[in-house]
């Protein structure tokens, strides 16, 4: 949970002059950031205690409209407010904004002061928590793919978001050459979240024209979770001004490749110096811990895939030979596969989960994976011979939900995830899965126009 900014630094920056704005932010359950612009000197003198906001935001869908039907928030019950407490260790300074810092707000109950158990960010923490009791550490990083287009957000809307123009015109996956033309972005992103605390091990082009990858140095889970939704948030700031825009969903053109956000994850002991996945006498070089670990991933996978692919246009990106799998799974360094074994024979082995799209939110997906990894250790569970080949032919293999509503069906009926996260935080996300297919089913979308305007 570090920014790289105290609070005592951060006064000394206001009473200078050099610090005069501060974005104190939750994360919705969109994974976006939402809060307040502080002028910085009443941050100082009390919002840093806590601030508050309305409950709807968390009750909210894509379109910030409320949505009827959440226990947790509703017109009956007058929407009222929650505690935006900041979580100081969380606060840095933001280059790419003029005289600005931010910090993560955790979500508090506004009467109990509780963390309020449907925040996306303390969903995580109990998941951390868990882990903590028993003596691990979840390491974790996840890599961001995303487009890069020659267009501003409002160029690409009157466009109708047909027809973009690419940073590039073509695939430039590895290619040093095209990426330079993508340098104006990509160097600032690099450099300036870097500034920001958030480390940056390297991008590159990606399997797409104008498509770019993003890694950021692994961290415990919850200070990754917050690089993570900075990153995003960034990314598109920083393009905006360079005038430029930039997309995360999972699949905006059926042609081209999808955007992913491949989830790297391990244990380590309580003093982050020991990997617990390491074994070199194991096979794999996969301690028994790490196989009940993946073990657990794999057999709950179909309940919580929701979590990593919460919208209607995230089960898109699941097309055979593009990359993104279709097929639960795991393999030894094979990319077709659901799961796959990464960094083995070294301290650094670890599980890529590389089932979710860029439009995830990190806090839930972590924490998914972190209670499918406890029940597979819990439940002593044997871990499954590799898979070896093209995953995509294997007709014997479990299939990824294929759709929305499979994915929300399989999501309400889990016992895991009641059991892991409480049946009311689970009823909750269940809510909003079906609200956007309900959302979706009712609208009238290009495709039917074209298909069926003349022809029905």
């Amino acid at each position: 949970m570090a920014g790289n900014f105290s609070f005592d630094q951060l006064k000394k920056a206001v009473s200078s002059g050099e610090i005069d704005t501060v974005l104190a932010c939750i994360v919705d359950m969109q994974g976006r950031l939402a809060g307040k612009r502080f002028l910085a000197q009443y941050f100082v003198e009390s919002a840093h205690d806590e601030t508050h906001g309305c409950n709807y935001l968390l009750a909210a869908d894509i379109d910030m409209e409320p949505v009827p039907g959440y226990k947790a928030a509703s017109w009956s019950k007058g929407y009222g407010d929650f505690v935006m407490k900041p979580d100081l260790a969380t606060l840095r300074r933001i280059p790419w904004l003029e005289k600005t810092a931010l910090v993560i707000c955790d979500v508090l109950d506004h009467h109990t002061h509780d963390d309020l158990p449907h925040s996306p960010r303390a969903i995580l923490k109990k998941q951390v928590k868990r882990l903590s009791e028993r003596g691990y550490i979840g390491y974790f990083a996840s890599e961001l793919e995303f487009y890069l287009f020659s267009e501003t957000y409002d160029s690409a809307r009157k466009k109708h978001w047909q027809s973009l123009d690419t940073a590039s015109p073509y695939i430039g996956d590895y290619q040093i050459g095209i990426t330079t033309k993508e340098e104006g972005v990509m160097r600032r992103l690099r450099n300036e979240m870097e500034a920001a605390g958030i480390p940056i091990e390297n991008s590159k082009g990606e399997w797409g024209p104008g498509q770019e990858e993003i890694n950021v140095r692994y961290a415990e889970a919850i200070d990754m979770a917050d690089r993570h939704v900075i990153l995003k948030n960034g990314a598109k700031e920083i393009a905006e001004s360079e005038g430029k825009a930039i997309s995360f969903m999972a699949k905006y053109n059926y042609g081209l490749a999808g955007n992913s956000s491949h989830i790297h994850n391990s244990l380590w002991s309580a003093d982050g110096k020991t990997p617990l996945f390491y074994d070199r006498q194991a096979e794999w070089t996969l301690s028994t811990l790490g196989q009940r670990w993946a073990a657990g991933q794999l057999k709950y996978a179909k309940e919580f895939t929701w979590f990593l692919a919460p919208y209607i246009n995230s089960y898109k990106r699941f097309q055979a030979g593009t990359f993104a799998p279709t097929k639960i799974m795991w393999s030894e360094d094979n990319r077709t596969a659901g799961f796959r074994l990464c960094g083995e024979g070294t301290k650094g082995i670890r599980m890529e989960c590389r089932i979710g799209g860029a439009d995830l939110n990190p806090y839930l997906a972590f924490a998914a994976l972190i209670a499918a990894g406890l029940a597979g250790i819990d439940e002593k569970l044997e871990l499954q011979k590799p898979f070896v080949g093209d995953a995509y032919q294997a007709s014997q293999l479990p299939e990824i939900p294929k759709t929305l509503r499979d994915a929300t069906e399989t999501l309400a009926n889990s016992e895991m995830l009641k059991q892991a996260f409480g049946d009311g935080v689970l009823e909750h996300y269940v809510h909003t899965a079906r609200w956007e297919q309900f959302e979706y089913d009712r609208r009238i979308t290009d495709w039917e126009l074209h298909r069926g305007f003349e022809r029905y």
